[in-house]
């Protein structure tokens, strides 16, 4: 975990070109909303394993990712990493019951998000039952995404991990509009181990013997889905 040296937007004058607005946060403000709100966030730059948040770190600000990938992860008791997802623009960071981060959150290559303060956000929030709905729907979003983690790592084989994981991933970037058949993987070997319970050496092994079957092709940065029905078939066993 880097400390975190990054490079701050002023405040205000970039929502008109925020490309993930239709799926952030703010997608339910209208125009007027929209120009009051951008004062209240400042975009920031994080380099590559840069620390957005820590863990137990008290809640100051909330994040709207705007551009990259970012690892959301727990050190347990014994020092082993759980990651507990990824998220990707459009996500919102940041809410929690607790009042401090309920777990870390890196950068996977650049990253960009919008920051706001805990504060100042929360008295916008307050007149505007729309943006309120919406947070509800991005929460809700975030509990399946917990949910459908947890029956992942209750399934039996690296290779129905590492299947469901893919397709999963591929929604999400589709969602995006990104490739059907190519799927970037920012993340490393390591990463997806950590998220799937495996140890690195069997997630590759996986990997391997998923390209050997002609089920994907290992690309730099991602893979190729060759054969997309045997995928599914291995995430649905």
């Amino acid at each position: 975990m880097k400390p975190s040296v990054v490079t701050i937007e002023p405040n205000g004058h970039f929502c008109s070109d925020c490309a993930v607005r239709a799926s952030a946060v703010c997608s339910s403000l209208d125009a007027a909303e929209l120009r009051e709100f951008e004062h209240l966030g400042r975009r920031v730059h994080f380099a590559s394993g840069e620390t957005v948040f820590s863990e137990e770190d008290i809640t100051t600000s909330f994040y709207n990712v705007i551009e990259g990938v970012m690892r959301l992860y727990k050190l347990l008791p014994d020092g082993r990493r759980q990651i507990v997802g990824f998220a990707l623009p459009g996500d919102f960071l940041g809410m929690n019951l607790s009042g401090r981060h309920n777990f870390s959150a890196d950068a996977i290559g650049a990253v960009t998000v919008c920051q706001f303060a805990k504060a100042p956000f929360g008295r916008f929030i307050e007149s505007r039952p729309q943006l309120l709905r919406r947070i509800n729907e991005l929460a809700i979003r975030e509990l399946s995404h917990a949910r459908d983690h947890m029956v992942l790592l209750g399934r039996r084989s690296a290779d129905e991990k590492v299947a469901t994981f893919l397709l999963g991933w591929r929604q999400r970037l589709l969602a995006l509009g990104g490739s059907l058949d190519t799927v970037p993987l920012p993340m490393s070997r390591q990463d997806i181990a950590d998220y799937l319970g495996l140890t690195i050496e069997t997630v590759s092994r996986t990997f391997t013997k998923l390209e050997r079957h002609g089920a994907i092709e290992i690309l730099h940065g991602g893979i190729s889905l060759r054969d997309p029905a045997r995928v599914e078939a291995l995430a649905a066993a």
